[in-house]
């Protein structure tokens, strides 16, 4: 039986997904979360979770940094990114950072379906419209390498990575994660050595570099 997370911050938004996820696939078991925090609490409790679909700016959720925390820490779970944002150039980065597939919020809800069916059938899958300019939007050197660092962490060491960009010092990193200081520096050595950075300035840069600015928050 496909278990399912929906993670959007807007209950109708979430509903309408829920319903179409009903639709497509039989004996669906959906979970729903409305932060990024939400997400990854849901994705520990349950170990059985195949597919989440994803709103790139819902609360603690900024770009692709939410996507990079999934795919490094669940790396056997599908994402489907859900977004405001077709820019083919925004597309294109987020199946460099491990998504299974991208919908715009736009789509209908035979797209959601298509969209489901197919990523859960292990394939990749984009709406049919942006298909060809996701196809000339080439990967950039910059981001096809910062995606590899990135995936070379630990699931504990991109927890670390996530806690430094939020300006949290060693003691307090260890206090959250119930470890000692001493394998939080451990950490942060091979944080810095895998990303190529030297201190923790530039290793919080290197993450919000996947930071993108929200559709829906801009003006004009």
């Amino acid at each position: 039986m496909p278990n399912l997370l929906i993670a959007d911050d807007h209950p109708l938004f979430r509903a309408a997904l829920r319903g179409a996820a009903a639709d497509a696939v039989a004996q669906l078991t959906v979970r729903e979360a409305e932060s990024l925090d939400g997400v990854i609490a849901t994705l520990e409790a349950h170990d059985d979770i195949d597919l989440v679909l994803l709103d790139l700016h819902m609360p603690g959720n900024h770009g692709l940094a939410g996507l990079a925390a999934i795919r490094a820490q669940f790396p056997a779970v599908a994402v489907v990114v859900v977004s405001a944002n077709d820019d083919p150039r925004v597309v294109r980065r987020a199946l460099d950072h491990g998504a299974a597939g991208y919908l715009p919020k736009s789509s209908g809800l035979d797209e959601l379906r298509d969209a489901i069916r197919s990523v859960l059938a292990c394939e990749q899958w984009l709406p049919a419209s942006l298909r060809g300019a996701v196809a000339r939007a080439q990967s950039s050197e910059h981001d096809t390498e910062l995606a590899g660092r990135l995936a070379s962490l630990s699931p504990q060491q991109f927890r670390v990575l996530t806690l430094v960009a939020q300006g949290l010092l060693n003691k307090q990193i260890a206090d959250r994660l119930d470890v000692q200081e001493r394998t939080v520096k451990a950490h942060l050595s091979a944080i810095f050595d895998r990303l190529g950075v030297r201190n923790r300035t530039q290793a919080g840069v290197v993450l919000r570099e996947l930071e993108l600015a929200d559709p829906a928050r801009q003006i004009g």
